[in-house]
């Protein structure tokens, strides 16, 4: 029996926008001739027959796949959710700053310390939630991506059996110079991978009656 094997990057990365930083406010769009349709992308040419070398795009499959899908909205609504809670504390710190520059020469030297220690305090707070947030949003990326690779590793396989592949590599790591388009398996990976249903939990182990 001749092993196959596969080729693949551990390091995929289940993509998400970064929500921890002001994006400046749009532009108006100014008016422009309407663009012309896009050209229609040439029909993808069927698998060499007989090949016994393949590639995926590990980073299309993350993004086109369901469970991919579903691991990167679980991303994003985390870093929005600590995105909203860090613009809270901003909000309340630049309102200490601006009340201090405002009057901050006609108060008293008690009620100017303490609301430099209020800034003060705000602002060390700040500077925590951001790192605890980035470290939480980090922690969950980790676990999604081990949980969605142990799903795609028994796909992979299953795919490279099917198709009598020796191997299959991750095409944009693997260094290749060049490589023929129709050996892109990604397509044939997403619909194995969106019809496999994951696993089912074992049952618990029947425990004997006492005194048998």
């Amino acid at each position: 029996m001749r092993a196959s094997a596969v080729v693949v990057g551990v390091s995929l990365v289940l993509m998400a926008s970064p929500t921890f930083a002001q994006a400046p406010p749009a532009r108006p769009a100014s008016q422009a001739p309407p663009a012309a349709a896009p050209a229609q992308p040439p029909a993808p040419r069927p698998f060499p027959e007989g090949a016994k070398v393949a590639y995926v795009v590990l980073q299309r499959i993350a993004n086109e796949s369901a469970d991919g899908r579903v691991a990167t909205t679980r991303i994003q609504a985390l870093q929005q959710k600590k995105a909203a809670e860090l613009t809270n504390k901003q909000t309340q710190l630049a309102g200490l700053q601006a009340k201090l520059e405002k009057d901050g020469a006609v108060m008293s030297a008690a009620a100017g310390a303490d609301l430099q220690k209020q800034i003060e305090k705000i602002n060390v707070e700040v500077q925590r939630f951001t790192q605890d947030a980035q470290a939480e949003v980090q922690e969950l990326q980790q676990t999604l991506q081990g949980e969605f690779q142990q799903r795609l590793e028994p796909v992979l396989q299953a795919v490279a059996a099917e198709m009598g592949l020796q191997f299959i590599f991750n095409g944009p790591d693997a260094g290749l110079v060049f490589a023929d388009a129709a050996l892109d398996i990604s397509s044939e990976i997403i619909k194995k991978l969106d019809s496999a249903k994951p696993a089912a939990a074992k049952p618990p182990a029947a425990t004997k009656p006492p005194g048998r």
